[in-house]
């Protein structure tokens, strides 16, 4: 545990305190890095991503066919190093803008795979990882199993350490996996990826929008704010024409004003094939004036490599186009 969490290393070999019989065990049955990294990208501004491969023995994951892949990132601000990671091969959410549900849901990772995306992005540089958040490919709390057993693993001191505050869970809203999170030992920060201020529009962009109303969600998130005392985040990405205008933010206004919440607005990435555009930065500037004048927290999300296939899906869709 100490060579694998604090020092980093993976390979049994290197772990000098232990005799060379037990390396030798740990080596044929306790495989550590169970996934390839096949593709590497490195922005300009530092942010590295990883198109992760996964062996198919596994009763999570398809038994034929190409190998799953998943993709992680790990995004460097000053001192802080943010892990964004996966918690499922594919995704059954569906959103019209987004490529990760392109092709539906392939199968759930494991906690030890989640952890491993983690793990792999801090081998990448001096210093661990600080922040994870799991805004990655899939729904998390569709896989809430693992994905609770991954963040036991990620907070623990004999694991990566990271506290409760510095772990996001983001989810499209599912009321009863918030209720059950909000239960769960450790408080980690919820994300509510809402995208659009009705349930008409949230339909159309959202397919899984049609399992819970807009005022269901917020009230779970408002069960989950009282068990834990932690602020909700909601999560609105900003598509040109859509759901940009003056009038979608006095209506996000409203529905934020009932919660305990801030407002983070995210300026679409553009994925190819895909008929939705990047917001110009003055709809951006006035939405988030906007809701600022109804009361409401909110700033604007740095936009993060857009020179390495930024969006969600992207790398993984265009690695297997390419085969």
């Amino acid at each position: 545990m100490d060579w694998v969490y604090r020092k980093r290393v993976v390979d049994p070999q290197q772990m000098t305190n232990l005799s060379r019989d037990h390396r030798a065990l740990i080596e044929a049955t306790l495989p550590i890095d169970e996934g390839k990294t096949t593709r590497e990208q490195t922005a300009s501004d530092g942010t590295q991503k990883l198109l992760i491969e996964w062996p198919t023995k596994s009763t999570q994951l398809p038994i034929s066919g190409a190998a799953p892949a998943t993709e992680t990132v790990m995004i460097p601000v000053n001192e802080r190093r943010t892990a964004c990671v996966s918690s499922q091969v594919g995704c059954p959410v569906g959103c019209r803008f987004c490529a990760s549900g392109i092709g539906g849901l392939e199968g759930n990772l494991s906690a030890g795979r989640i952890v491993e995306q983690a793990h792999r992005l801090g081998r990448l540089t001096t210093g661990p990882i600080s922040n994870v958040v799991f805004m990655g490919m899939g729904e998390p709390l569709a896989n809430y199993a693992e994905v609770t057993k991954a963040i036991t693993a990620m907070n623990a001191p004999w694991g990566l350490g990271i506290g409760a505050r510095r772990i996001t869970v983001s989810t499209v809203g599912l009321p009863v996996a918030i209720r059950r999170l909000a239960e769960f030992p450790i408080p980690v920060t919820l994300a509510l990826s809402l995208h659009a201020p009705d349930d008409h529009l949230r339909r159309e962009l959202i397919p899984w929008a049609e399992h819970a109303s807009i005022n269901e969600i917020l009230s779970a998130c408002n069960d989950y704010f009282n068990a834990t005392g932690r602020e909700i985040t909601i999560e609105y990405l900003l598509l040109r024409g859509v759901n940009d205008r003056t009038r979608h933010a006095r209506q996000l206004a409203d529905l934020a004003r009932s919660l305990r919440c801030n407002v983070n607005l995210i300026r679409y990435n553009e994925v190819d094939g895909l008929p939705y555009r990047r917001p110009i930065d003055e709809d951006v500037l006035l939405f988030q004036q906007t809701l600022r004048d109804g009361k409401v927290n909110a700033h604007i999300r740095a936009s993060r490599g857009r020179d390495i296939s930024a969006a969600c899906g992207q790398l993984r869709r265009e690695t297997a186009g390419s085969k």
